[in-house]
């Protein structure tokens, strides 16, 4: 008998200072998609996701808002608790900063850090980005300024902290890169390792509590709070228990039967990659398996800003077209890796292209030929999948895992119009019944090819195909 194998993935958590917007949306579905297959695949799966409460742009905003910081982490936290059931996500675990356990853990993790000798505090003189919630090394910047805040002003910020000797992990952290695919994809790999090589700073993990209210205290000095970043990344560990509840943390991070992943945007290359695993080496705890860096979504090749009004709400395009219609478009029609551009009207164009006059209608006419010219005693359905399909879910290439299936769907629309088995049934019946109960067959392969990617439309075509009979009602209306 088999050992059990276990899949542990996560997204990063969102910062709950504003509402959802379609970036999130696509980190959340890609990690759905690869969790459902996981678990399609026979293994315990465990995936994580959640909201990130602390720092200085929670209690600003609170402040602006006139409430306590927790009640604005309260309900924004729910927006994105709402978002995954609205995108149809299968998460295990929701977790929010502010949750006593996850407080407990970073405290937990702190104090094995500064027990072994990774933790020390400094007077210290740094440039300070309060978008990123970082401080910023001179080269970090262009112009003076932040790359990805740069209408934030740098702030020159001078106070005692507490730091992480980071500058110790130089080594450790490019041997680990030597891992075949630790980083996906391979440029991002390549754009950490020369972050490394060009060296390493220590980076200050508090602030001064009268300075910064809002966050976990350090344990044995309660003038200092834990800064933002270094609180939220231990959730990725705090989520399964650790260090409370070692079996579950054990099962899916600290086994040889057990994958561990993370999803982030290309913004988090440094934190994810770098930061996250010289705090796990400093515990002695293993690192990530993999971590794949998604781009980011622009709108007419801008950045999504709020002063620009171009933010896209997932909410929105759910309500208007559904939600399998938002993941089609998000694991085939986006980059998984580069840069891509939201398009409303791209969107409609291949929502009616793929979805519309693509799989849902292939589904009409073979059920409905299946339906009035054979039995469905003569058709055999198997769960065998495409070694290739297989193998690109298996490398978390799921814009070329939905291609294929495309590809699938296409050559299946094809073989129809090539052997016209409506006409032919009339002509020569054995010959035609030959062709649909095959079209039957396949189709059934592309809807369980489908399951972690449509789940609903791979449902109805499922349920199609056991009934027999085309389905009652379009399982995608054209627009």
């Amino acid at each position: 008998m088999s050992e059990k194998k276990y899949f542990y993935i996560t997204t990063t958590l969102p910062y709950v200072n504003a509402k959802p917007h379609i970036g999130f949306a696509v980190e959340i579905i890609r990690a759905d998609a690869i969790a459902r297959f996981q678990r399609k695949m026979g293994k315990t799966v465990f995936f994580n996701t959640g909201t990130d409460e602390h720092g200085v742009k929670i209690f600003q905003k609170a402040q602006e808002e006139g409430i306590t910081p927790q009640q604005l982490t309260d309900l924004n936290s729910q927006t994105f608790r709402d978002l995954t059931q609205t995108l149809n996500i299968q998460n295990d675990a929701f977790i929010r900063t502010t949750d006593e356990k996850h407080q407990k853990s970073a405290q937990a993790f702190w104090t094995a850090c500064k027990e072994a000798g990774y933790i020390e505090k400094r007077t210290y003189t740094g440039l300070y980005c309060s978008g990123c919630e970082l401080f910023k090394t001179e080269r970090d910047l262009v112009d003076g300024k932040c790359v990805d805040h740069p209408t934030t002003p740098i702030e020159e910020i001078a106070e005692e902290n507490y730091f992480f000797k980071y500058s110790k992990f130089a080594d450790q952290l490019l041997k680990l890169y030597e891992q075949k695919d630790f980083v996906i994809p391979e440029f991002r790999l390549n754009e950490i390792k020369n972050q490394i090589k060009e060296g390493l700073e220590d980076f200050s993990i508090s602030r001064v509590k009268e300075k910064m209210l809002w966050g976990i205290p350090v344990p044995g000095d309660d003038e200092q709070v834990m800064y933002v970043w270094f609180d939220a990344l231990v959730n990725y560990i705090s989520t399964l228990g650790w260090p409370f509840d070692m079996d579950t943390f054990n099962k899916f991070w600290n086994s040889e039967n057990s994958t561990v992943v993370q999803i982030c945007g290309k913004d988090n290359l440094r934190q994810q990659t770098a930061m996250w695993q010289a705090m796990l080496a400093s515990v002695g705890l293993p690192h990530t398996s993999h971590v794949i860096i998604n781009g980011f979504i622009t709108v007419n090749g801008q950045k999504m800003s709020k002063s620009l009004g171009n933010v896209i709400d997932p909410l929105e395009i759910v309500k208007e077209f559904g939600v399998d219609a938002l993941r089609y478009f998000v694991l085939r029609e986006l980059s998984p890796y580069e840069d891509s551009d939201f398009d409303i009207n791209r969107f409609k164009e291949a929502y009616n292209a793929s979805l519309a006059n693509g799989i849902g209608n292939l589904t009409n006419r073979i059920m409905k030929m299946a339906e009035d010219n054979v039995s469905k005693d003569d058709i055999t359905l198997s769960d065998e999948l495409p070694s290739e399909y297989l193998e690109k879910m298996n490398q978390f290439n799921l814009h070329q895992a939905s291609g294929f299936v495309w590809t699938a769907i296409s050559n299946l629309d094809k073989k129809i119009q090539e052997t016209q088995p409506f006409k032919l049934i009339k002509e020569d019946k054995e010959a035609g019944q030959k062709i649909i109960v095959n079209l039957v067959e396949e189709l059934y392969v592309i809807a369980q090819m489908l399951s972690p990617m449509l789940p609903e439309a791979s449902q109805k075509i499922i349920q199609a195909i056991n009934d027999h009979k085309k389905p009652e009602t379009p399982i995608f209306n054209r627009i």
